[in-house]
């Protein structure tokens, strides 16, 4: 049995240009279906491979398939949002949106039409940017501190003037300090770095941390931010966040950003 997968919802375009870009399954064609002044983008897929319940099976049993589709997900919605080398705006729909039947699918769009033009116009000449924050060096980050706390210097000469079995609980309630303080610069550092970056944005938001296996990077990540930018002000946008990975950069933190991506972020239908 056959069905429609889904991958984004968007104006529509005069003379579009066919998407090249293969379906999900990796060969089906990627096609847009129309519905008044919208159009769906959507391929053909096996319900027996697509279905929810087996989609569910593979994300528990293979992870390497989710992955890769997920991919291919994210290809078709890129492609899907550029037209004569210009950004659209397009509601990216989750990984796993399927419709059984082609009447069911048009007959969302035409029930929640008012509702998808006006978050499209809440998107429009906008762009979604991704800022990661990676802590690269906490030891450095730890010496910073402990040439500039006084809390610490002080516990530092205390420790250095008690006998060896004293310095013992000293040390260990020295630790937990330098560990407290670390914690409050991680903590000044990411809501500095997201103020100034939100003050340049329309939006703004912060997802879950992404664990060191899905990252595929041994430092931790400890901010995982996107930022919807008005297009005329993406290049200043862009100039603060070079500036800004300069800065952290010196105290022992990478700042990776990206985009401009599809809207998952800032469009919930």
């Amino acid at each position: 049995m056959d069905g429609l997968y889904l991958y984004c919802l968007r104006e529509k375009i005069k003379n579009s240009p066919a998407i090249s870009a293969k379906g999900i399954d990796g060969k089906g064609e990627v096609f847009v279906l129309p519905c008044r002044q919208l159009e769906a983008v959507v391929s053909r897929i096996s319900m027996d491979e697509f279905g929810s319940e087996e989609i569910q099976r593979k994300a528990r049993e293979d992870l390497n398939w989710i992955k890769e589709k997920g991919i291919a997900h994210e290809k078709v919605i890129e492609e899907a949002m550029t037209s004569d080398g210009k950004v659209l705006s397009v509601i990216p729909m989750r990984f796993g949106t399927i419709f059984e039947e082609e009447a069911k699918l048009k007959e969302i769009m035409n029930n929640a039409y008012l509702r998808i033009r006006k978050v499209l116009e809440s998107i429009r000449d906008k762009q979604e940017w991704s800022v990661k924050l990676y802590l690269m060096d906490r030891k450095k980050l730890e010496q910073a501190i402990r040439e500039k706390n006084e809390a610490i210097k002080e516990k530092e000469k205390e420790l250095a003037s008690l006998p060896e079995g004293m310095a013992f609980f000293m040390e260990e309630e020295l630790k937990r300090l330098i560990a407290e303080e670390v914690d409050k610069e991680l903590c000044n550092v990411i809501t500095s770095l997201f103020g100034k970056l939100s003050a340049r944005s329309v939006a703004s938001s912060q997802s879950k941390i992404l664990a060191m296996e899905l990252t595929g990077r041994r430092e931790p990540m400890v901010l995982n931010s996107a930022f919807l930018v008005s297009e005329q002000n993406v290049e200043s946008f862009k100039k603060e966040v070079e500036e800004l990975r300069e800065q952290v950069r010196t105290r022992g933190f990478c700042l990776e950003y990206s985009g401009p991506w599809p809207a998952f972020n800032f469009t919930s239908f």
